[in-house]
């Protein structure tokens, strides 16, 4: 049943939706693995090949592996119900990864980890979505929607501050598998706990007679400029995870990459608080526009920074920079794709930033093995300019019908959406 909430809805108030803990502290362990897994796997294959550029590509594997399939979990848990996805999947997903691990301890050749990287990526469990998805069956039409979406954005980048920081604690002071061996085991422990969570669930439609109109979302214009936009936003993520890393090393600190990209996701969560709390009067589109071009100008300073606190202060301001653009396209969505597609849409920005994280792990490694240190990070400079060009010549596809709302808020970056 949904929540009873006042005239001014808050974080406060929707914590205390009945049930809501139940789902949202496993589903919180569930989720750091997503954050862990793409830097686990550079910090491991680059210790055993002495290559960033075959760690990036194992890495970028598992990305691409992941995007592709993640939509197709999102369907088999609306047709199935989430349970019956999510247990096989975690299975599935912790023996995967832990080949992948033996592989790469063992010297196996490339071609062996980008076999084990395929099922590795391919079942991640999508835990972002299905939280949502239970959030809508606590809220319905709730006022607390919006606020759920907004507390969602920020969980999400919560994750992305604690799991590098965490990898990256375990592989350099630990082991270097340490970081994949404990990203299987917060998988399996957290998702089977999230997964034993039944009466918090969405209900799986058995009527074989309900018939949805159903659109392709990629036949809106409007989604495929977005497309390119997360595209760009993708960039960001892998140039600076392998970036850093190189860069760390370089000056004999490993320690301290969980430092600078936790302070770069630091920035993002704090920018996704702040976007998740007003009340916006500017439109979307031009929203878009200015945050995107803020993102473009920051990450183009990224390759400049020779020390660790100026590389600390772009990077914190660069995630920044993110959110903004983030919530601001996934709001736009509602306004351009029919109901019946949205789903298909998010899912769609969502493996764009897988996607480009994935390119951009494989480019930056291969320009930090062949160039001189430093010079991954202009792969985050490449593609935000790129992207922003592509945004601002068409920027008249992003208007959105009229007989459509947009919302004030939005959810946060590199979850699959939810599945309700």
């Amino acid at each position: 049943m949904a929540s009873t909430v006042t005239s001014r809805p808050g974080y406060g108030q929707l914590l205390r939706t009945r049930g809501a803990w139940t789902f949202l502290l496993p589903g919180f362990a569930a989720r750091q693995p997503f954050a862990m897994l793409t830097i686990s796997i550079v910090l491991l294959v680059q210790h055993t090949t002495g290559s960033y550029g075959a760690a990036g590509a194992a890495a970028a594997v598992t990305g691409v592996s992941m995007a592709l399939f993640a939509p197709y979990s999102g369907r088999l848990a609306d047709r199935h119900g989430q349970r019956a996805v999510l247990i096989p999947g975690v299975l599935v997903h912790t023996l995967s990864g832990l080949t992948f691990t033996a592989l790469a301890l063992a010297h196996a050749p490339l071609w062996a980890l980008f076999a084990a990287a395929v099922p590795t990526g391919a079942s991640v469990p999508q835990i972002g979505p299905m939280v949502r998805a239970r959030w809508g069956v606590r809220l319905q039409d709730s006022p607390l929607m919006t606020t759920a979406a907004a507390f969602e954005s920020v969980t999400d980048e919560l994750t992305f501050v604690f799991g590098p920081l965490l990898a990256t604690a375990l592989c350099t002071t630990v082991n270097p598998a340490a970081g994949l061996v404990t990203e299987a085991g917060l998988t399996l422990v957290g998702g089977l706990l999230f997964a034993a969570r039944k009466s918090t669930q969405p209900a799986v439609t058995t009527d074989r007679h309900a018939r949805v109109e159903h659109v392709s979302a990629l036949r809106v214009p409007g989604v495929r400029v977005l497309i390119v936009t997360f595209l760009g936003i993708g960039s960001v993520f892998g140039g600076m995870q392998v970036s850093l890393a190189a860069f760390t090393e370089s000056i004999g600190e490993p320690g301290l990459n969980g430092v600078l990209y936790g302070t770069f996701a630091a920035g993002n969560m704090l920018s996704g608080v702040v976007c998740g709390a007003v009340a916006w009067k500017i439109a979307p589109q031009r929203r878009l526009l200015v945050s995107y071009a803020a993102l473009a100008l920051t990450a183009s300073a990224l390759w400049t920074a020779h020390s660790v606190l100026l590389l600390a202060g772009l990077g914190l301001l660069v995630g920044m920079c993110i959110a903004p653009a983030l919530i601001t396209g996934y709001t736009l969505v509602e306004g351009l794709v029919p109901a019946g597609a949205r789903t298909e849409a998010f899912t769609w920005l969502t493996g764009a930033v897988a996607l480009g994280q994935a390119a951009a792990v494989t480019v930056a490694g291969q320009l930090e093995d062949r160039l001189w240190g430093g010079a991954g990070f202009l792969v985050p400079m490449a593609g935000t300019v790129l992207a922003l060009g592509t945004l601002i010549a068409l920027r008249s596809r992003l208007a959105t019908r009229p007989h459509h709302r947009t919302v004030a808020r939005g959810v946060g970056h590199r979850v699959p959406v939810a599945v309700d």
